[in-house]
């Protein structure tokens, strides 16, 4: 790449995001433009688009795959069951309304990708903030963020996550041990700064009108077919990989939605066309157009430069390393998506830690497993940085940008400026609980 493409890569790139950022444009048009302009430029080529489609398959998968499977279960009236027993818990509380939609969002994200999370549990909390009167936008956000942090509970609980682990051969049971009581941790953070960043909501309190008759629902054993695909696609998340078949999730979560998607055909609740209609397509380009605009961010080079700027400044010093990785890709995450910036970062980690001869030239290679315990806290401050950066603006998880659109879709845009108000207190204190966590990892080693 000359250096005229360089500078013409960043320019393009730095215009996306701030267009998206300044509410100029339509993010989903704004990503989706620069990728035709470095195409018709000649900047990305048709290896490249290959490459990102390469790279881009898995997280997306696990996306559709959620989507498809939480529209089915949104016409089978569970929704508005759980919805009504959960207004009922809150006994008309702002503050018992907050914990308790973390008590809800969190252990779902466990085992669903963040944005599944959010299609699914969308309805629940906007049909409770309704009915208490409260704005819902607020809730969204923080359902977006709780998702997203509780997504480092599991190897599948984010995309990031997923694809760093995958990366390094990690299990799900390894993950369980080294990553999960951080994730545990993110989310606990959040809980003190709430009565500060949701005043209004925290000493909120309303009057519930008398229950109603309990809702039912109309098809049982339809309901229950459908809940039952989603609880294979959450066995197959974490038991799949352990089959002679060798399941991935994203793969998991794309049998899941063919599933669902012959449920309600056989039950004839609603048209198949119109189920396909309703997901999400506009995430879904928007993440398919930023990990294009990351690859050609990888064609200038600039990560290679930034691995070997990482061993000038820091040697084979892996704590301030992995210090660095946090806060880094944590600012990166916030501006260009998570996910792919994890997917760029794990090059220029690995390249780093073969010039610090941690690992060997070997290492580079998609099926590399035999990673030293001393490089393994290097990784989880990827995932860290990666998955905590991307609660502080609305462009830093697919969550978020799912959030956003149901926001859109209830009638109240959710903006850029609306979202850091609440992403960023947050954000920054979880990445300093996330610090301390990786300064005891490497404690830790023997």
């Amino acid at each position: 790449m000359s250096q005229l493409q360089i500078y013409v890569t960043v320019a393009v790139f730095l215009a996306v995001i701030l267009a998206i950022a300044l509410n100029l444009i339509d993010m989903a048009v704004a990503a989706l433009t620069g990728v035709c302009l470095l195409i018709a430029l000649g900047i990305l080529t048709e290896q490249d688009l290959i490459a990102a489609t390469r790279t881009s398959a898995g997280p997306l998968g696990l996306l559709f795959g959620g989507m498809v499977v939480a529209r089915i279960l949104a016409t089978t009236g569970i929704f508005e069951v759980v919805g009504d027993a959960y207004l009922r818990a809150t006994g008309g509380s702002g503050k018992r309304f907050l914990f308790l939609l973390i008590l809800l969002v969190a252990p779902v994200c466990a085992f669903l990708p963040n944005a599944t999370t959010v299609i699914l549990l969308a309805p629940i909390i906007v049909r409770v903030c309704i009915a208490l009167e409260a704005d819902y936008v607020g809730p969204m956000v923080l359902t977006a963020i709780i998702s997203n942090s509780a997504g480092l509970l599991t190897l599948v609980g984010d995309p990031a996550t997923f694809l760093v682990g995958s990366s390094i051969g990690m299990t799900f049971s390894q993950y369980l041990q080294r990553v999960s009581l951080g994730g545990v941790i993110a989310i606990l953070v959040i809980v003190p700064i709430l009565p500060w960043l949701m005043r209004d909501l925290w000493i909120m309190q309303r009057t519930l009108p008398p229950p109603l008759r309990g809702k039912r629902l109309e098809r049982p054993v339809y309901a229950a077919l459908a809940v039952a695909v989603l609880l294979l696609m959450m066995a197959l998340f974490v038991f799949g990989e352990h089959l002679p078949t060798h399941i991935v999730p994203p793969a998991a979560a794309v049998i899941a939605s063919a599933l669902a998607l012959l449920v309600g055909f056989a039950a004839r609740v609603e048209p198949t066309e119109n189920v396909l209609r309703d997901v999400d397509w506009k995430t879904l380009v928007f993440l398919a157009s930023i990990f294009c605009l990351v690859e050609a961010m990888v064609k200038t080079g600039l990560l290679q430069t930034l691995a070997i700027k990482l061993y000038e400044v820091f040697g084979n010093a892996l704590t301030p390393v992995a210090l660095t990785l946090i806060v880094g890709i944590a600012l990166l995450s916030s501006v260009l998506a998570n996910v792919p910036v994890a997917a760029a970062s794990i090059v220029m980690v690995k390249g780093y830690l073969i010039m610090a001869e941690v690992v060997p030239d070997t290492a580079m290679a998609a099926h590399f497993s035999q990673w030293p315990a001393t490089s393994i806290p290097v990784f989880v401050a990827m995932m860290f940085g990666a998955t905590l950066g991307g609660n502080a603006t609305l462009v830093g998880a697919s969550a978020n940008i799912v959030a956003a659109g149901i926001c859109a879709r209830q009638g109240t845009p959710l903006t850029f400026g609306t979202f850091l108000r609440y992403g960023l207190p947050i954000t920054v204190a979880q990445l300093a609980a996330s610090a301390i966590y990786v300064l005891v990892m490497f404690a830790l080693l023997p």
